[in-house]
């Protein structure tokens, strides 16, 4: 990463944002993209309060900081996310054209928390569809993890 903003610190916003999620009911998914050395965007996934199955954590924050630069490209940002990116979140990324993406806990945690997951990889969607984009995975992997645990413990918890 060539910028002043580490990995794990970006993470660190991505699950804060993910545990203010959870806190308002939602599910327990935070994103947070830096460019330049700094944060340009943060969010959670909304999917319940918004009604919109498109909500998760990434495409929120990737609407965030699209909106802070004033275009829809992200050439050389970085991105943190609490979970591996679904399909459609590893497309709006690439699409984005960000730099890197890191991400915490796997397609196969949340599946196994009862999210109605594609079993289609992050990496394999990048490889097929020959994308620059580079993935790192594993970033602060057990704290990522801990937020499913968290979110199950609540009353409204409620995959989908």
């Amino acid at each position: 990463m060539n910028s002043a903003v580490d990995a794990e610190g970006l993470m660190r916003a991505a699950i804060g944002k993910a545990r203010e999620g959870v806190a308002a009911g939602q599910t327990p998914f935070g994103c947070a993209i830096a460019r330049d050395g700094q944060v340009i965007a943060a969010a959670h996934n909304c999917v319940l309060a918004t009604v919109d199955i498109t909500a998760h954590a990434e495409i929120n924050a990737l609407r965030e900081g699209c909106r802070e630069v004033g275009g829809i490209f992200l050439e050389g940002a970085i991105v943190a996310t609490t979970c591996e990116p679904c399909p459609m979140c590893m497309a709006a990324l690439h699409w984005a054209r960000v730099e890197e993406v890191y991400y915490g806990a796997t397609i196969a945690d949340a599946a196994a928390s009862g999210f109605n997951e594609l079993t289609l990889s992050a990496a394999e969607l990048l490889r097929q569809g020959r994308s620059p984009v580079r993935l790192i995975d594993g970033i602060l992997r057990d704290e990522c993890r801990d937020l499913f645990d968290e979110w199950r413990q609540l009353p409204h918890a409620r995959a989908y």
